[in-house]
């Protein structure tokens, strides 16, 4: 296990209420995807949130390279921008099904583990499992309202398709 997937560090004890604010967060965000309002995507982050999506076989071994990575807000909205105006693809959509989510708390960061899977639906009506894995999460409250610090899809294939062009 990495240091980025040890939730383990930190209380097990997380207020009801917190736990069932994070739960929305991750719930939220998924929904958002699954609906094609891809524009609120970046709102679930911080300002200078972090966004990866790796393979096991990368995270495991310390290896930072990626499949996708942004590093502030910004960043998340040129890629909807562009995935909007000038990528080429063809039309799909995807449906999230999320496990249980795992908190700690570590000071003023929660971090969190929800195993995911990612049914892809072509625009022929096909759809086949796209991707499994885990999200491991750093969420911090801002305003009163949780947001990702950083957020890590880490798949367990190391085969990824090239049509990634939703967020996970």
């Amino acid at each position: 296990m990495r240091d980025d997937d040890n939730i383990d560090a930190g209380s097990d004890i997380v207020d009801l209420q917190i736990r069932l604010q994070i739960d929305d967060l991750i719930t939220d965000y998924v929904h958002a995807i699954d609906d094609n309002q891809l524009e609120r995507w970046p709102e679930f982050f911080v300002a200078d949130g972090k966004y990866k999506i790796i393979s096991r076989e990368n995270f495991d071994a310390g290896r930072p390279i990626g499949v996708l990575y942004c590093d502030t807000r910004g960043m998340m909205r040129d890629r909807i921008n562009a995935l909007r105006t000038a990528n080429i693809y063809e039309p799909h959509t995807y449906c999230h099904v999320t496990g249980r989510t795992r908190v700690r708390q570590d000071g003023e960061i929660y971090r969190a583990r929800t195993n995911f899977e990612v049914v892809r639906t072509m625009q022929d009506g096909g759809d086949f499992r796209f991707a499994v894995g885990k999200y491991i999460d750093e969420i911090v409250f801002e305003d009163g309202q949780p947001k990702f610090k950083s957020r890590i899809a880490v798949l367990e294939s190391r085969r990824v398709d090239i049509l990634l062009v939703i967020p996970l």
